[in-house]
Order: structure tokens, then C-alpha cells, then sequence
């Protein structure tokens, strides 16, 4: 792997900027890819691009960008896309900075900014060894997620094609899923979702056989599966209770059962009104698998436990053995399921051996 060290002029860098849909973010006389597929969209704020414009005016030094040098000779950013487009969106006049845009500013003053020197390291090598380095120096400022490291290993047509559904503000998957999923779309959350849903998990394994794929068609087709599944089988938005389930693996199980969707809206209302289920959440999964495990069924307080294992005398009430406190649990006389609740009147302490017996059954 060879790398060099290039100054650079602002002048140089800002010639030919262009951002749009048809031709990306580009730079350098068209040379400069600013936005390679696996690279975010534009996250810095207000007060983040106003310290570049302000390091620069000062004529302070700005941290190395760090470009890699593609097989036609061409650039790509790595590292440093968010300094180079608050510079590029400055010279074009997208923002003012301490009120006045760069058009308002003096001949000299456009000047000392435009011959401004930028520190650039080029990186030639091979994909695996453009992507080691670049993990390398992926340690400041605002670092790449997992799943925007994973569209750099395996860009292409499909990353490309899928970021136009999953990774851009109010993109289409935003539109439909947003009450049902946590994270950005700019952050690949969304993608990560979605990919990690229709691989069972194996985001890596899925990426590699579709990273040639001309368009990711076939998991905006699933994607839109998993959301007309939910809705139909869930059929009133609570987006407190649903927000972050993890619906694909849920729609892969379930998919092909057939429910009643008037009952289980009944059942989910009344889940969420007792007080006994403390994982609200856990609702919907519970409803399709019948683990109780989901709802975090509220335990005994100490208090209680230490009452009735003073009125059994350290006995327990299944096989009649004294035990320690700590060797006991408090367990409810009639299961939750069968509508027994948690307080003093349904519950029994029973040795740790007894319950697992018990829950087993």
C-alpha cells in the first residue's frame, strides 16, 4: 500500500462541487468522489461547520483529509467528508458565517480563504487494504457506525440502489417504518434493520451475495412485507409499545399463521392495563410466541418474601425442607397466566430447585 501527502488549495478543492442526485457530492474538478456509497449523509451542525469556516479564516491548521486513489485515478473521500462540504457549501454560499456569506466578503478576504492550504493523504492499495487503514484512522470526530463500515467492504450497485430506500432523510422506509423501528436513516440504522431481518442475522453473509445484485428490489419487497404484516396483525398504532421490537424475526416465524385480529387487540389492551406486566413492550411478542419472558412479570418485593418465609418458617411449602432466605423464591400460588396476581395473598416461597421444577412444567 503507498501513501503520499498532497497540499491542496481550497480553489482546487471546491472546482467543479456539485451536490445532486444524478451525479452525487463531487469535487476537485470532478475528480473528487465526496460521497462514496458507504459514507452518510451530511450530519454536521450549525456549530460544527462554523469551526471549520472559523480554523480556516484564522489561517489555523485543519486536521488531514484523507482520500483514497480509485483504479482510474480518481479520489474518493475516507475521511474528512464533513470538513469538505462545509467548506464546499460555504464558498458556494449555502450558509453565512458571523453573518455574512462568502459572497459579502472582501476580494482579500475571499482570497485568503480560497489559496488556503489542505493537508491530504493519499491512499492507493487494494480494497482490503484501504479499508484497513481506513478503520485505522476512523478514531475521531463523527466515527462510521458498524453498518456504514459494512457498506464500505462491500459497496456497489446494491449499496448504492439500497441507500435510496434505507439511508436518507424521509427516505421510503422512513415513511413506512419509522413508528416501528429505533434509529436514523442517515445513520444506517434503518438498512442495518432490515438487512439483519431478512438474513436471520447474518448482515455480512448477505451483503457479500448481493453485493453485485444491479438493485436491492428484493429487500425494499421484504421490508414492506414485514410493515403490512405488522399492521395487519396488530391493527391499532401504539407507537410507545412498538417502537424497537424486533418485528422480522417475529414476521419470519409467524408470517403464515392466521390470526384473529379483533382478539388480539382485545388481549393487548388488556395486557397493557395490567399492572402486573412491566414490559409493555414485551406485549406483541408474547402474544405470538406465549413466552412469559417477554412481559417481565413483577416479582414479589422483598418485603413480602421476608414475611411469608417467617410464617413458613424457613420451610419450603412444595417439599417441606428448611432452607436459607437466600435459598428460596417467592412463587406464585396460582400462575399469573390463570390470572393470579403478584402480592401477598397468591404467593408461597418454595426452594430454587422446586421452581425450576415447576416452571418447567
Amino acid at each position: 500500500m503507498n501513501i503520499e501527502l498532497k497540499e491542496i488549495s481550497i480553489r482546487e478543492l471546491t472546482n467543479g462541487y456539485e451536490d445532486n442526485d444524478e451525479n452525487g457530492v463531487v469535487g476537485y474538478g470532478g475528480k473528487l468522489d465526496i460521497r462514496p456509497p458507504y459514507q452518510r449523509e451530511f450530519v454536521y451542525k450549525d456549530k460544527q461547520r462554523a469551526a471549520v469556516i472559523n480554523t480556516i479564516t484564522k489561517d489555523f491548521p485543519l486536521n488531514v483529509l484523507y482520500w483514497a486513489v480509485r483504479e482510474d485515478g480518481n479520489f474518493e473521500v475516507i475521511d474528512g467528508q464533513q470538513r469538505t462540504i462545509s467548506i464546499c457549501q460555504y464558498v458556494e454560499g449555502d450558509f453565512a458565517f458571523e453573518d455574512r456569506y462568502f459572497h459579502n466578503l472582501q476580494d482579500d478576504e475571499k482570497e485568503q480563504i480560497l489559496n488556503y492550504k489542505l493537508m491530504v493523504y493519499l491512499c492507493s492499495g487494494t480494497d482490503s487494504e484501504k479499508l484497513e487503514w481506513f478503520r485505522t484512522i476512523n478514531i475521531a470526530g463523527e466515527k462510521l457506525t458498524n453498518q456504514e463500515l459494512r457498506n464500505a467492504v462491500y459497496s456497489g450497485s446494491w449499496v448504492t440502489d439500497a441507500k435510496r430506500y434505507f439511508s436518507k432523510n424521509n427516505c421510503a422506509a422512513h415513511g413506512i417504518g419509522s413508528d416501528y423501528l429505533n434509529g436514523s436513516a442517515i445513520r444506517q440504522d434503518y438498512f442495518e434493520t432490515a438487512i439483519k431481518w431478512i438474513s436471520n442475522n447474518e448482515i455480512e453473509k448477505y451483503m457479500g451475495q448481493h453485493q453485485h445484485d444491479p438493485n436491492a428490489g428484493a429487500l425494499w419487497r421484504y421490508f414492506q412485507s414485514v410493515i403490512s404484516w405488522i399492521e395487519a396483525t396488530f391493527t391499532k398504532k401504539r407507537k410507545k409499545f412498538m417502537k424497537g421490537i424486533d418485528w422480522g424475526t417475529l414476521y419470519n416465524q409467524f408470517k403464515d399463521e392466521v390470526y384473529d385480529p379483533k382478539k388480539i387487540e382485545e388481549e393487548t389492551q388488556k395486557l397493557i392495563l395490567d399492572d402486573d406486566v412491566t414490559n409493555k413492550k414485551g406485549i406483541y411478542p408474547y402474544i405470538l410466541t406465549r413466552n412469559e419472558k417477554h412481559l417481565s412479570i413483577r416479582a414479589f418485593s422483598d418485603a413480602i418474601k421476608q414475611k411469608l418465609y417467617e410464617k413458613q418458617k424457613g420451610k419450603c411449602t412444595i417439599c417441606g425442607k428448611d432452607f436459607e432466605m437466600s435459598e428460596m423464591e417467592g412463587d406464585h400460588i396460582t400462575p399469573w397466566s390463570l390470572g393470579g396476581k403478584t402480592d401477598e395473598a397468591n404467593c408461597q416461597m418454595i426452594c430454587k430447585e422446586d421452581n425450576r421444577r415447576k416452571s418447567a412444567k
